[in-house]
């Protein structure tokens, strides 16, 4: 029930110490906050809840004349610890309590002399989908709820009027009915360190994708204009099909384009799109929470998704491939397996061609470096330049060295030093864990 980044978040939570080295280390400070147009004039606040505080307190920064947003825990009954909240939302799901869980929420402050409440929550509005209840996209429990926590009437009062206005927008859209909780300020309490400037100070955070996509009343799109077109499905390989969802201005998107897509060789197509729904008359599981996240289609149907990237690129290519390998495959590629001899594919392919690794696509051995060894195995005695990498094997009491793919990591087979020249090399490898691609005929 609970997320991936509740899980994320728990071991951040364990080991806070070493993660907030690495992040001084890793990552500069967060910007300053903007001044005061008049350094004598008071702030105004109000508090929002929009589902999780990191993608929260980015998206209400964004707004001019907000000076500060702090994440926090608010109206809740409990104490105001990310610990407490978490265990205390185990206990909520399980039926052990009716006290009330606090929701993570961002305290907003604003300069009255630079931008309105209304405008602060007309961002509110646009930036998460109030009308899921306790959850936003994967984020699930009460913690989570949608609402807006004020501190006299008249900010009620605008509260009412926005949210008003935003629920015409979204009917006439055809989306549901708000669920935001607009209540007095109860109680608040200020997160944990860590837990501020968030998505500033930490590189391996979600850029979260937005809201609805419906615009309030009279607001202009501040950057998708248009928006983006929905991928069309008969457009698509209906039987196997990849769809990358992106954000604008996602850094992670950028990175994952450029270390995975721009060299796209994979047997799977790939689309990208900005479009959060799924492509015209397909299907996806549940709503996305961030970006890029990497979607499987088959026969139409969401079948797996890769939320996120960092930069590791085994982790998706991992990913990929217990979608793509069969479980035999799987065995060898991932357990360090090894095919039973002379049952393996490939042993007697003697076509001009490529052997290539069959999640990335990428070449590993030509067909002109491929010889009988009689071992039941096919073997090579030379790799493509850069297409395998070596590792000490010293499982079963033997001294071996492993061959992987340099692309995914997938294990492939070993090499021995009772090869033909020139290498003196013979790299006997899997057979099942082989793509072979012959050579088009000129």
């Amino acid at each position: 029930m609970f997320s991936t980044r509740i899980l994320q978040a728990l071991l951040l939570t364990l080991s806070l110490g070493t993660l907030l080295t690495a992040c001084a280390r890793d990552t500069p400070t967060a910007p300053p906050k903007p001044a005061l147009s008049d350094p004598s004039a008071q702030l105004d606040t109000i508090v929002l809840g929009m589902g999780c505080f990191w993608g929260a307190e980015k998206r209400m920064s964004e707004v001019p004349g907000v000076v500060d947003v702090e994440s926090g825990y608010a109206n809740g009954d409990i104490e105001g610890s990310y610990k407490a909240v978490l265990a205390h939302e185990r206990a909520v799901q399980s039926g052990k309590t009716r006290q009330r869980n606090h929701a993570e929420v961002v305290k907003v402050s604003f300069d009255p002399a630079r931008t309105t409440l209304e405008t602060v929550l007309i961002k509110f509005w646009e930036s998460h989908d109030p009308t899921q209840g306790d959850r936003q996209g994967n984020d699930i429990g009460t913690n989570y709820r949608s609402a807006i926590y004020t501190h006299d009437q008249a900010q009620q009062a605008v509260a009412l009027k926005t949210r008003a206005a935003y629920q015409q927008a979204l009917t006439k859209a055809g989306r549901g009915s708000i669920t935001t909780e607009i209540a007095p300020l109860k109680t608040y309490h200020p997160a944990e360190d860590y837990h501020q400037d968030y998505l500033k100070k930490n590189p391996q955070g979600y850029c979260g994708l937005g809201g609805t996509g419906v615009n309030y009343p009279g607001s202009k799109p501040a950057v998708q204009t248009p928006a983006a077109p929905r991928l069309d499905g008969k457009a698509l390989a209906f039987e196997r099909q990849l769809v990358v969802f992106e954000a604008e201005d996602c850094a992670f998107c950028k990175q994952f384009k450029a270390e995975v897509l721009d060299s796209w060789q994979s047997p799977v197509p790939v689309k990208s799109t900005l479009n959060p729904n799924a492509p015209t008359g397909w299907k996806l599981e549940k709503a996305l929470f961030a970006t890029p996240t990497i979607v499987l289609f088959q026969q139409g149907k969401e079948v797996s998704r890769y939320t996120g990237y960092s930069g590791d690129q085994a982790a998706f290519w991992k990913w990929l491939g217990f979608q793509l390998l069969t479980p035999a495959q799987q065995k060898i590629a991932f357990e360090q397996g090894t095919e039973r001899a002379f049952t393996g594919s490939h042993l007697d392919e003697k076509r001009p061609g490529t052997f290539v690794d069959p999640i990335t696509g990428e070449p590993l051995f030509r067909s002109d470096a491929k010889f009988e060894s009689g071992t039941g195995w096919p073997s090579f005695f030379n790799p493509v330049p850069g297409a395998i990498t070596l590792h000490e094997d010293g499982a079963f009491g033997m001294k071996r060295v492993e061959v992987r793919s340099a692309s995914s990591g997938i294990h492939l087979g070993h090499v021995f030093d009772d090869g033909p020249a020139p290498t003196h090399k013979r790299y006997c490898i899997n057979g099942n864990v082989l793509k072979f691609v012959p050579d088009a005929e000129k």
